[in-house]
């Protein structure tokens, strides 16, 4: 996979949150996602980040927080949130097509963030918005390499795991089997728990501990 496609994937899956979020009431840009303690409106504060945060701000942001990175993203997504639904639609479709790079993830980085933050939005809504399936796979091929990112899935969570998408005929890693959609997959693997009724099979222990 070239980065010229994990581009365009990224900018049609941003156009695709923000289509979601110009449908949500004002309450449902209140409601809880599932990440925690964000809300919809945070999320997508954090969303914008990487398009309208340099590496000299979050440097300098990081540094007040002594190099904590997840209560620096938790400031930047807070401060990127406060501003009027209908503008940060606006701008997220502006952005779409930003190419960001970020450090040590690269291209998957962004690319990784809208498939799995636009489920965070869409699940606990019971919303059916998603992603092409191929995205996912793409995903997981990233997701269960020894180059991802500790921030997306931790060290050895996927040990003695082996993992079969059944909505793709595609199978990853080798020991203890688990199984279901390439996104239920996906979003357990990079820590969203509460998605694992939608999976199964013997390993399913293994990996929600290693969560």
């Amino acid at each position: 996979m070239d980065d010229d496609d994990i581009f365009a994937r990224t900018t049609h899956n941003r156009m695709l949150i923000a289509d979601l979020l110009e449908s949500l009431s004002a309450e449902q840009w209140d409601a809880p996602t599932l990440c925690a303690g964000w809300s919809v409106r945070r999320l997508a504060g954090h969303l914008l980040q990487p398009m309208l945060v340099g590496f000299g701000r979050f440097f300098l942001t990081a540094v007040r927080h002594r190099g904590n990175t997840e209560a620096t993203v938790d400031q930047l997504a807070r401060m990127l949130a406060d501003r009027p639904p209908a503008e940060s639609v606006s701008l997220l479709r502006q952005h779409a097509h930003d190419r960001v790079r970020p450090p040590r993830v690269g291209p998957m980085g962004p690319f990784a963030e809208t498939c799995v933050h636009l489920r965070d939005i869409a699940r606990p809504l019971g919303l059916e918005a998603d992603v092409p399936r191929a995205d996912w796979v793409t995903l997981l091929d990233y997701l269960t390499t020894r180059e991802v990112a500790p921030a997306l899935v931790a060290p050895r969570r996927l040990e003695g795991i082996a993992l079969t998408a059944t909505d793709a005929a595609r199978r990853w890693g080798s020991g203890l089997e688990v199984w279901g959609p390439a996104e239920g997959l996906a979003m357990v693997v990079t820590g969203r728990t509460s998605v694992a009724s939608d999976l199964n099979g013997p390993g399913l222990p293994r990996l929600l501990a290693m969560s």
